[in-house]
């Protein structure tokens, strides 16, 4: 009995089979029917003020000095599940759960759906709780929410609502072992209180994953109840997101999208972006389609019934004398969508929250991202998905001429729609919880930014200030140049109220240390923003150690703060403490496994802490991350030479060729050629024989590409035997190799002056002329060979020539001594090379 009240509690609505089931279960218990039958129908004001409700919350009317708000609901509620007898003992569970359900429901209805709620909550309190405190109810409801150091948005409405429904679904939720659909409340009641602190909370996280667990273990009602399992897996998809657990996001969002029997694909099609197109062009938009074996999910009356149009928020048209509003295909009917419920909407829109935090910033997913909304907005049928959707087109049409003009009466449109009365909070919450609808001051402050994105930087001053948005008024004041002003402001709200935020705030204006520690007392130590706003101002001032101190201290309270465990690595680098920096950025890679640059970070504490497999490792996750970040494949090349993995190596070098025009890397060729001459075992226990084919593509193209650079020809010349090898096409291709060397050398200049330099040059063309006369030898073209002989005589009459030039002793008329033995060495190769011409010659005649 208990599953079948639970079940459209939490679908929100009865279907007409369970309607009449609905009436026989609570025959007998009219006053928890009542309660149940108001919550479905969406009357939650009826539910907290019934009779029932206030003497649980009221009691007898008394507390004592020392108990606070949160310790005397607790003891509230276990009262009154405790106090009953067996036989009742189901009914006052499911009361408990309409209490928590109201109060969750009644908290999205006041900040995130409308219309506005009228409920004044010092009525369902004892007057002994509300008597004069040092702090307000509402302060010390706001410091009860406050989790890891992260407070509250301070215009939050009807806070209370909130820490109720927690400290049931929280604290109470041992006494309700019954109601299996519990864990799923409290994830709903997690995604809520997430969305209003400053940061991600990790003891949310350690809860989300606890229910999340629970639901996953009730795998016979999911299966049964496809369309709320549906709804589950999207709202787990968010909770991850939120979390940066992004693969089992993916998963959940596997999961609902098979559930829902959708094949969503992008596609292009024929069609007119613009009023003045001529011709049809390929235009990318989505294509989705039932599987064969699915059924319309409606046809069962489990799957919500679309809300009326007129309930709907405005979906303003573009209007543009050039573009279109929609795209018009050529064949429309290919591609029209099939009539989609309420859980289908919902899976496309996962995917696009999905595929959005998962690739980067940039035009072309942006225009995938249309697509995505497009699809979704030419259905208009729920308002989670419906606002959620045009708040997504918003933020990508901002930043485009022709869009922003709607962009911005949309986003007034949905501002205005919160206080619309036409549409009841029970149709705004059909989905509500498996979409991740922004909050309204969300959606206002997006307003803000568009204001400020035209110029209007007064107008978005104004929206900022109700908010009560400190931080983005004072980049307001600053973009204005009112310096002076953003001091004022925020020293007057702290005359009215101090708190750690705002004394923050001053601490960033005036980069003063004194009141961050101000906040951070204020606080009672527990507030991560001061510490983290401190350790940045010692960043800024490059005081390292006082930087680190801080940070770690900011992340002993709120261990989820991605950016500062980025920060605390580059501080620890600054300091060389490589092993604090490899824990940061083991930690920052945790939280965001797409973040290439922090796994390249770590990987370089690993190469300084003489790990290199663990930084080999590492850059190739950083290489997943991001493909074309030319300085991490510097880093990876690096590695991969260093540990012996050679293969590895030469796809760095053709891919960091392909990055970098001009790249170039002498001392890794001479390494990759040194392996395979002498053919070393690599780090995979491979002879680096087999890499000879590879290793001599990459240096064809390295000399292709740097023809000039004699080093490289010699590398070449030396991988394919230096003249010794026991295949003639090999000897002939290295004294070609030689000979371009020798040129590119001795063109190159500078050389001439320092005897030391000339000595090498000397003993590199004998080692020319030597190779020359043994490849020579063996050409069976003779007038090949004569060419061979006759270009090699004349580089080498020309360098021997230079030397007596240029190094012969005055007084002597001798070569001077360090060269005597090259240049003689010269001139006997040119005598052997000319002898040999000589014989080919006769032999031709």
């Amino acid at each position: 009995m208990l599953l079948d009240v639970q079940i459209p509690v939490l679908r929100g609505f009865l279907t007409p089979n369970e309607a009449a089931e609905w009436k026989q279960n609570f025959s007998g218990t009219a006053e928890v029917g009542s309660l149940l039958g108001s919550l479905v129908d969406g009357d939650f004001e009826a539910v907290l003020l019934s009779h029932l409700v206030l003497d649980l919350l009221t009691g007898d009317g008394s507390c004592s000095e020392d108990e606070d708000i949160e310790d005397y609901l607790e003891r509230q509620v276990l009262l009154y599940l405790t106090c009953g007898t067996d036989n009742n003992q189901a009914n006052r569970e499911l009361v408990v759960m309409a209490v928590a359900v109201a109060c969750l429901h009644m908290f999205a209805q006041s900040n995130w759906t409308g219309p506005p709620v009228s409920i004044h909550i010092p009525d369902l309190l004892p007057l002994a709780l509300l008597s004069p405190q040092t702090k307000t109810l509402e302060e010390v409801i706001h410091s009860k929410l406050l989790l890891d150091g992260e407070s509250v948005y301070s215009l939050v409405a009807n806070p209370f609502l909130l820490l109720l429904a927690r400290v049931i679904l929280t604290k109470c939720s041992f006494k309700m072992d019954s109601l299996q659909l519990l864990p799923w409340w409290t994830l709903h009641y997690i995604n809520l209180h997430q969305q209003i602190l400053e940061a991600c909370s990790p003891q949310l996280l350690e809860l989300a994953r606890s229910c999340m667990d629970k639901v996953l273990q009730s795998q016979s009602l999911l299966l049964e109840h496809k369309n709320l399992a549906i709804q589950f897996h999207l709202e787990c998809v968010y909770t991850c997101l939120t979390y940066y657990e992004y693969k089992l996001a993916k998963e959940h969002m596997r999961k609902a999208k098979e559930l829902s029997g959708l094949e969503v694909n992008m596609t292009g099609a024929l069609g007119k972006r613009t009023h003045f197109q001529q011709k049809f062009l390929a235009q990318l938009i989505l294509e989705v389609k039932r599987k064969q074996n699915q059924s319309d999910q409606t046809s069962d009356g489990t799957s919500p019934a679309p809300t009326p149009l007129s309930c709907l928020p405005k979906d303003c048209a573009l209007g543009d004398d050039t573009v279109l509003d929609k795209i018009n295909l050529v064949e429309p009917d290919q591609y029209e969508l099939p009539n989609l419920s309420g859980e289908e909407q919902s899976v496309i829109l996962g995917l696009c929250t999905d595929f959005q935090k998962n690739n980067p910033v940039h035009k072309l997913t942006a225009e995938e991202l249309l697509a995505f909304t497009s699809c979704i907005l030419s259905q208009p049928k729920f308002w989670a998905v419906e606002v959620s959707a045009l708040c997504l087109r918003t933020k990508l049409e901002k930043g485009k001429t022709r869009c922003i003009e709607r962009a911005m009466m949309q986003t007034q449109a949905i501002v205005d729609h919160f206080e619309d009365t036409k549409c009841p909070v029970s149709e705004r919450l059909k989905l509500f919880y498996c979409c991740q609808t922004p909050p309204r001051w969300d959606v206002q402050k997006q307003l803000a930014s568009l204001l400020t994105d035209l110029g209007c930087i007064s107008s978005a001053l104004l929206v900022y200030e109700k908010l009560q948005l400190w931080e983005d008024v004072v980049i307001c004041y600053e973009r204005l140049g009112q310096h002076g002003k953003a001091e004022e402001i925020v020293r007057r709200e702290l005359k009215k109220k101090e708190t750690p935020s705002l004394y923050c705030l001053l601490g960033d204006i005036l980069r003063d240390h004194q009141y961050y520690d101000r906040a951070w007392e204020l606080s009672g130590q527990r507030s991560a923003r001061s510490m983290r706003s401190k350790a940045l101002l010692y960043l800024h001032n490059k005081e390292f150690k006082e930087c680190v101190d801080c940070f770690e201290l900011s992340l002993k309270i709120n261990a989820m703060q991605l950016g500062v465990w980025f920060s605390l690595g580059c501080a620890y680098f600054a300091i060389e403490g490589y092993e604090g920096a490899a824990r940061a950025f083991q930690r920052c890679v945790g939280l965001e496994p797409d973040n290439a640059e922090a796994w390249n970070n770590l990987a370089t504490a690993y190469i300084r802490l003489k790990k290199k497999e663990k930084a080999f490792r590492t850059l190739q996750e950083a290489l997943k991350c991001n493909f074309e970040h030319w300085q991490i494949w510097e880093n990876f090349i690096t590695v991969c030479i260093d540990i012996g993995d050679f293969a590895e190596t030469i796809k760095a070098y053709h891919r960091l060729m392909e990055l970098r025009e001009n790249y170039k890397d002498v001392e890794i060729l001479q390494i990759l050629v040194r392996a395979v001459v002498e053919n070393m075992t690599d780090s995979q226990g491979i002879q680096a024989e087999a890499l000879r084919p590879k290793l001599k593509e990459l240096l064809g193209r390295i000399t292709s590409r740097h023809s000039s650079e004699s080093e490289v020809w010699r590398q070449y010349a030396l991988l394919c035997g230096d003249g010794h090898s026991t295949d003639p096409e090999d000897n002939e291709k290295a004294q070609q190799f030689l000979s371009k060397a020798h040129r590119c050398e001795v063109q190159k200049g500078g050389w001439e002056k320092d005897p030391a330099l000339f000595k090498e040059v000397i003993q590199r063309a004998v080692t020319l002329g030597e190779v020359t006369i043994s490849c020579g030898q063996k050409k069976s073209n003779p007038k090949e060979a004569l060419n061979m002989f006759s270009s090699t005589r004349l580089s080498l009459r020309s360098l021997a020539t230079k030397a007596k030039q240029m190094n012969t002793d005055v007084t002597t008329g001798q070569v001077h001594a360090e060269l005597q033995d090259g240049v003689a060495a010269l001139e006997q190769l040119i005598t052997e090379l000319q002898e040999l011409s000589g014989k080919l010659r006769d032999q031709s005649q």
